[in-house]
């Protein structure tokens, strides 16, 4: 059989294909990870990690998909540039470039503005709500309490290990 080689093999069923155990995400759903998520999984935060590393977990066995915004590559790239740290920033560069990255266009800005205007957002977290808005995502995973002001959005503030 010429096309055999080529076909891929049937996916295993998960164990609980539902839902997944971290945030009462479903299989297949879309979310978009904030900066600090990223950060305390990147310096392997002792505090902050746990509560996020399940999220990980379930985007490295392909149960759910991890969008982030480019201001969320850019806040996560600051801090080993601030401190001309190059070798760490490309490390984290090539770590992130593992999940899909959206750049902010035309859409994404307006939806920020308006965010901004309705909710007092400052402008990097709005982009980072827009992004999830308008990408379709299903939930905001954040460690920001400010983004419980925001209305119409999912935001997951982490679990507790």
């Amino acid at each position: 059989m010429a096309g055999a080689a080529t076909r891929k093999a049937p996916r295993k069923p998960a164990r609980a294909a539902a839902v997944a155990p971290w945030g009462d995400l479903h299989e297949g759903d879309l979310v978009v990870v904030d900066s600090a998520p990223l950060i305390y999984l990147l310096e392997d935060h002792p505090a902050f990690a746990p509560a996020f590393v399940g999220l990980f977990e379930l985007q490295e066995q392909e149960r759910v998909q991890i969008a982030i915004s480019t201001i969320a590559l850019a806040e996560v790239l600051a801090g080993p540039f601030k401190h001309g740290q190059e070798a760490l920033a490309k490390r984290y560069e090539r770590a992130l470039a593992g999940f899909e990255i959206v750049p902010v266009s035309h859409e994404i800005a307006v939806t920020a503005a308006r965010l901004r205007a309705s909710t007092g957002l400052r402008l990097p977290d709005a982009l980072q709500a827009a992004t999830a808005l308008e990408i379709g995502a299903v939930a905001l995973v954040t460690h920001d309490r400010d983004f419980s002001r925001l209305g119409g959005l999912r935001v997951l503030l982490g679990e507790a290990p």
